[in-house]
């Protein structure tokens, strides 16, 4: 039962510190990464579907990333979709193949996104704590219907609060490199 509590608490934890790296990787640095155009949405055929479905997404250089669409129909969907996206970039389309320039980063714009990824880190925290409360109640339950005893619960609430610990000196870890990779000129 502890075992189990435990173990789904890891588990969430873990997840919490993947969304974390996929939230860092769509902050951009002032390099093309094809992480960049993770999130856009094309529509195509009447559904909206993720823009490496329709297309290939390539690095062309370190301030470039190309897209080639499957079909000469989308290059004009997709180069509005890029247009219209959050990422302030400018598409320019040479036939079939649409490259996209990454302009570097000002100074005062960097800050900024530093401010970003400290938000999205301490959003991990709150959730990885969340997960220690969660874990803890349901120990307290247990407790309560005497199912476990007290020095069980006492002892499965320090190994929850080390795996948190671990859990966020994880975070603070992925934000530092972030921060490092932000400020680089």
């Amino acid at each position: 039962m502890i075992e189990e509590i435990k173990k789904d608490a890891a588990d969430r934890m873990k997840k919490s510190v993947s969304a974390l790296s996929s939230q860092m990787a769509k902050i951009r640095a002032g390099r093309a990464h094809t992480s960049l155009l993770d999130h856009l949405q094309v529509p195509y055929y009447g559904s909206d579907v993720p823009l490496n479905q329709v297309a290939n997404v390539g690095v062309e250089d370190s301030r470039t990333l190309s897209v080639t669409p499957w079909e000469k129909d989308m290059v004009s969907v997709i180069e509005k979709a890029i247009m219209s996206s959050d990422l302030g970039v400018n598409p320019m389309s040479a036939g079939m193949t649409i490259r996209i320039p990454i302009p570097p980063l000002t100074e005062e714009r960097r800050r900024d996104l530093v401010k970003v990824a400290k938000a999205e880190a301490e959003h991990a925290r709150v959730a990885v704590r969340n997960i220690r409360r969660d874990a803890n109640s349901t120990l307290k339950d247990l407790l309560k219907e005497k199912e476990i005893s007290e020095d069980e619960e006492r002892g499965a609430e320090e190994e929850i609060q080390k795996l948190t610990d671990a859990t966020i000196k994880e975070i603070d870890h992925i934000l530092s490199d972030k921060e490092s990779d932000l400020m680089e000129v």
